[in-house]
Order: structure tokens, then sequence, then C-alpha cells
């Protein structure tokens, strides 16, 4: 079987790929393949199900590893960028995160498979691609024991997070056997281990804190939303945007502030007036804060004076052992590496040979920018693989 493009990944960054190239040319013959038994199924879990493909502050700042102004380039010139794929309506919240109007995941999974289930386009789920070959012909690979080959190759492989969905990192291997190579891999929009000696009576309980994380005297993000407490550490939307700053570092900390929204002044004069009618010590963030979270603060302060009680609720620290691995991350930071490739994201080594998604050394924050890359990354290669088409047709 013969195709002009192959497309191995059918994730977020491969659909895109193959829808572009299926709405731009209908001519082109296309095969797209997936080692799971549904294309996106990793894409319809996004965003808790409800598909938060981009965000309105769409700048390189929410982006990591290498070469940020590519990606800039390719990711951050329209935070709609992405979502003109879809043929539905968009939304943002009052978070700036991006949202289809019907807030479900599942139906841009389906939007995106009605685009690429049209012929010439082939598609083969269920099927690993354990190696690829360049050849004079193209490249070419093995499908359920026939051969393949195509002019152009997409790898959209994934990377290492959520096994669950046919990525466990073998796909890197499909890039390292043309000499590529890939930079050290790190779980990231993940959840933390901590230290828990101060938050063993807070597992299950959730509070709205402004988390920051340190590596050494050094502040790398802070971010305000979710904290959820674990048996193992900690949790939440705050967390996992944090993790991404962290995951590559030693000896970080986190410090939890509580009660955000109001001052520390404020927060002593309360704690100081119900010291003075005679409350409990370990009741006088009784309603301020949950009970459980104002009991351990206050046994933490080891005081009941109100500025060291405010003290320990301002700056609540953790240190940060590690996190709960590539198993329970969103995605992978990491990957192969940017200097490789060309600003059309393809391969310097090998011609005819793009990358899409996270397969790439880049990883982006919570809140959209994960999606945003790779449906503009699998975007930005199918028009790269189109324009090489039409000048060779002129040529």
């Amino acid at each position: 079987m013969i195709y002009d493009v192959m497309i191995i990944g059918g994730g977020a960054s491969g659909l895109a790929c193959a829808a572009r190239l299926n709405r731009s040319s209908k001519n082109l013959k296309v095969c797209l393949v997936d080692a799971g038994d549904r294309l996106g199924k990793k894409l319809a879990a996004t965003g808790n199900g409800q598909g938060n493909i981009s965000n309105l502050d769409m700048t390189a700042e929410h982006y990591h590893g290498g070469n940020t102004a590519l990606v800039e380039k390719i990711a951050c010139a329209d935070p709609y960028g992405g979502a003109q794929l879809f043929g539905c309506l968009f939304f943002a919240d009052e978070r700036g995160r991006i949202y289809p109007a019907g807030k479900q995941a599942s139906a841009l999974v389906d939007d995106l498979i009605n685009s690429v289930y049209t012929p010439p386009t082939s598609i083969f789920t269920g099927v690993k691609v354990e190696k690829i070959y360049k050849t004079v012909n193209g490249f070419e690979v093995s499908l359920n024991g026939d051969k393949v080959i195509a002019e152009y190759a997409v790898l959209c492989v994934g990377g290492k997070a959520q096994k669950q969905f046919k990525t466990d990192g073998s796909g890197y291997a499909l890039a390292t056997s043309f000499g590529h190579t890939v930079t050290k891999l790190y779980p990231s929009l993940v959840q933390l281990k901590t230290e828990t000696t101060h938050i063993k009576t807070l597992k299950g309980i959730r509070a709205d804190c402004k988390v920051s994380a340190f590596c050494g005297n050094k502040l790398l993000k802070t971010v305000r939303g979710d904290v959820i407490f674990t048996d193992y550490g900690v949790s939440g939307n705050a967390v996992f945007s944090v993790s991404s700053y962290i995951a590559d570092k030693q000896g970080a900390t986190l410090s939890l502030e509580f009660l955000p929204d109001f001052a520390a002044e404020e927060i002593a004069r309360s704690v100081s007036a119900r010291k003075s009618v005679g409350w409990e010590k370990s009741e006088l963030l009784s309603g301020t804060l949950h009970n459980q979270i104002g009991r351990a603060i206050i046994k933490r302060a080891g005081s009941d004076a109100p500025s060291v009680i405010t003290a320990t609720l301002k700056n609540f620290t953790l240190p940060v052992l590690g996190t709960l691995g590539f198993d329970y991350a969103q995605v992978t930071k990491g990957g192969i590496s940017m200097n490789e490739v060309s600003d059309e994201l393809e391969s310097k080594l090998v011609k005819n040979l793009f990358f899409a998604g996270e397969i790439l050394d880049v990883d982006g924050d919570c809140g959209g920018y994960n999606l945003q890359w790779a449906f503009t990354s699998g975007a930005s290669v199918a028009d790269a693989i189109l324009k090489r088409i039409r000048d060779d047709t002129k040529a």
C-alpha cells in the first residue's frame, strides 16, 4: 500500500495533522495509525472531559523545553488557532480557559474523526508501529503484515505520560532509530509527594490557596487554585500548575498561603479577638478555615500568638519529595530535542520526517496550553507538507 503521508499516532496532534491535510487536499492519500482501539482517547478525557483546548493568555512564558521562540510562533499567534480545526463554537471562562460551548471533549474527538474517516484516508487502530524504515521509495512500516510506504512520515506518538492511552514512552524509539536524541524525561502536570508530618489529618480536604514553588531561595512560580491534601502529599489544579516548574528540580519546596484574599493584619485581629474572650487555642481559626486545617496550622505554629499563627497560615511550607510519576501525569516534560528540527518541525537529520505534539521537548502549563501546542503543531506540519507537495508539483 502506498500513501502520500503516513501519520503515526492518533492523538490530538495526529488527528489535527490528518484533518488539516484532508480538508486542504481531497486527493491526498493519508494513512493514520494508532496503537489504541479508538482515536483521540486521551483528548476525550482532557479538562475533566470538558475539553479545555487553549487559553486567552497564550504566551511563550507558559511553555517549557527547547526553542520556545518557535513554540511562540506556532502556538501563541492565536489562542483560537487550535479551535479553527473544529466547526463548533468556543468560549473562554473567567480564568481565560477556552472550551467548546458544549463543554464536551468527546464531541471534539468525534469532529476530528469525522474529518479523517473519509476516503482516500486509511485508518489503522490497535496497531503499534515497532519500527519504521527510510528506503528509496519513502518511509516503510509493516501494518498487520502488510508493507505500507509513504513519501512523508509524521511522528505524533505522544510522550511517556498516562500509559493507559498507549503512551508509555516506547514511541521515542521510532525517532532515535533515525539518530534523534531524547532529552531527560519527567512527569509534569502531576500530583506531588511532600513531607506529610503537618498534613496527616487533612486527607481529602480541599482548600483555595496561593501556591508558590521554590528551589532554594528562588521563586519559580506562584499559582492560585485548589489544593487537595492526600496521604502522599498534595493534588489539585494549583499543584498541577506548579509541578511543571519543579518536575526537573531537586530540593523544591511549596509554600501554601491560605486565605489569600485576606490581609495578615485582618486575620491576626480575628485570632486576637477570639483569644481575648477565652477561645480554646485549637479553635482560634474555627470558621475562618476548615476546622481541621485551622487546627493543623495552630499545631504547627506551636503558639497561640496571633502573629505566629498568621505567619504560619500565610506561609505553610511543604518540602517536595517527588511526584506520583508518569502513570498519573497529564503530560511529559522533555522529548525529542528541538535543536534537531527545523522551523517546520521537520527532522534536520532525515528529509520528509516530521514531528508534532508531545513527542517533542515542549510542555505547557495547566490550562489548555498542551492541547494548543498539539493542535497547532499538527496543523503546522500539515501546512508544511502541503506547501512542499505544491512546490514539487509546480517544479
